[in-house]
C-alpha cells in the first residue's frame, strides 16, 4: 500500500461518525434510488441535471475532485458523484436544496473576491482551487459536499452511485459473489480465522 493511498483510506475511514451513520441508515433506500439515478443520467450525452445549472454542476464536480482527487487511483469526479449529489438535492435531500443552494452562492461568491480574475471554481487551476477549499473546508456547505461526495462515490456498485466500481478501486476493495477471510488487506495477516464449522 503506498503512502497517498493510505492517506485517503485513512481519510475515508475518519469521516465516519454517528451522525453521518445515522444519515445513511434512515436513508438508504432514497440514497439507492439516487445512486441508480445518476448512473443512467450520466450515462446520457449531453448529461441532465435535476437541480443544478450546468455552471454550478462545474462547480460541484470541481469541490468533488478536490474532496477525493483522482492521480493514481480513481476519485470522486471519475465515480460522478456530481450526479448522485444533484439527485440527492432533487428527491431524499430536497429538504435542504435550498440551504445547499445558498452555500453554493456563498461559496462562488467569496472564491470570486478571493480570486477576480478567475472566471469560476471551476476554470481555477489546481492550486487555487485547493487553497480555496482549505480555507473553507469548516463551513456547513463544504461539510455537506462532502457527506454526499462519499456517499455517492462509495455507495453500492449494483445502485450506480459507486460508477464501474471506482470507490471500491479507492478502497482497494474487490467485489466478490462469496467473501471469506481474510476480507482485505486490514486483516490479511490475521491468524485468529477458524476454518470449520459454526
Amino acid at each position: 500500500m503506498n503512502e497517498q493511498n493510505g492517506s485517503r483510506r485513512s481519510f475515508l475511514f475518519a469521516l465516519g461518525g454517528l451522525s453521518t451513520s445515522a444519515w445513511l441508515a434512515t436513508s438508504w433506500r432514497e440514497i439507492a434510488v439516487a445512486a441508480d439515478h445518476a448512473a443512467h443520467v450520466a450515462a446520457t450525452t449531453p448529461a441532465q441535471f435535476g437541480f443544478l445549472s450546468p455552471a454550478d454542476a462545474a462547480d460541484v464536480d470541481a469541490i468533488t475532485a478536490q474532496i477525493l482527487p483522482s492521480g493514481a487511483t480513481p476519485g470522486a469526479r471519475e465515480a460522478h458523484a456530481v450526479y448522485f449529489i444533484d439527485r440527492a438535492l432533487a428527491t431524499f435531500f430536497a429538504d435542504r436544496g435550498p440551504a445547499f443552494r445558498a452555500g453554493l452562492e456563498e461559496f462562488q461568491r467569496s472564491f470570486r473576491k478571493a480570486l477576480p480574475a478567475a472566471t469560476a471554481f471551476a476554470a481555477a487551476n489546481a492550486g487555487e482551487q485547493v487553497a480555496f477549499v482549505t480555507s473553507v473546508e469548516r463551513t456547513e456547505f463544504f461539510q455537506s459536499v462532502r457527506v454526499l461526495t462519499i456517499v455517492g462515490t462509495l455507495s453500492l456498485g449494483q445502485y450506480g452511485g459507486n460508477y464501474a466500481g471506482t470507490g471500491w478501486k479507492l478502497m482497494g476493495f474487490e467485489d466478490q459473489h462469496v467473501f471469506s477471510p481474510p476480507f482485505g488487506y486490514y486483516d490479511r495477516d490475521y491468524a485468529g480465522f477458524v476454518v470449520g464449522n459454526a
